[in-house]
């Protein structure tokens, strides 16, 4: 039962500061330095807190507060909740800021951004994770899933805020089980989030290739999310 408050609480947490940081610039004008301050401010913070005693006690205290054998790996599957939802919204004609190509093309865009800003830290770095695995700092997880989380708050936020907001409550609950599950310290998760935040606000004020979407009128195409026992994938169908 200890460790359930543990986990509610640390997800609790870390779900109040992503969302926290995205109503302050909702409710101020969108330039560049704006939507920066805050994600940048997790990275900061998860910079100086990078290989401090703060966080190993963190961590020791964590571990031993949920039992040191603990392990539950929903973060590996947690992290595409935001996707999914994107696209099930779509297939059920929820409006949407962008057509599904467009929000197809900015989530790749900010995946290739932000994996290859993670990868090469990681491999730049080299820090240890807490289970003694290699590279830890950021998480990659984390990166993935909050950046998911802020594609579908930015083409939800208008018109469903409830879905908009939705997926940071899944990458807050990935970030914190790479914690629980000890496979990242805390510095990586706050960096990680950060990372995932500052990409995808970028892409969505820059929009690159914004009028490149064969597909913007076309209506007989569907692509539906997919999950069954043990795969989970797209659906995409054209009707002639």
């Amino acid at each position: 039962m200890k460790s359930v408050k543990i986990i509610f609480l640390i997800v609790f947490l870390l779900g109040h500061l992503i969302v926290a940081g995205q109503v302050s610039d909702s409710l101020t004008r969108k330039t560049i330095l704006k939507k920066s301050i805050f994600p940048a401010t997790l990275i900061l913070v998860g910079i100086i807190a990078n290989n401090s005693q703060f966080e190993q006690n963190f961590q020791i205290n964590l571990r031993n507060k949920v039992g040191n054998d603990f392990q539950f790996k929903i973060d590996d599957y947690l992290q595409f909740a935001p996707i999914f939802e994107m696209y099930l919204a779509d297939a059920l004609k929820v409006k949407a800021k962008n057509h599904w190509f467009d929000q197809t093309k900015y989530l790749l865009i900010s995946t290739l951004i932000s994996a290859g800003i993670t990868q090469g830290f990681k491999h730049l770095i080299q820090k240890t994770r807490p289970d003694g695995s290699s590279y830890s700092f950021p998480s990659g997880h984390t990166t993935f899933a909050v950046r998911n989380a802020t594609v579908l708050y930015h083409e939800f936020r208008e018109t469903a805020p409830v879905l908009a907001y939705s997926g940071y409550v899944f990458s807050a609950t990935t970030g914190a089980f790479r914690m629980i599950n000890n496979k990242h310290w805390l510095s990586d998760v706050l960096a990680g989030a950060g990372l995932g935040i500052l990409v995808a606000n970028l892409v969505y004020h820059f929009e690159p290739f914004k009028n490149f979407n064969p597909f913007k009128k076309v209506k007989n195409v569907s692509f539906i999310p997919r999950i069954n026992n043990q795969q989970y994938g797209f659906y995409f169908s054209y009707s002639f």
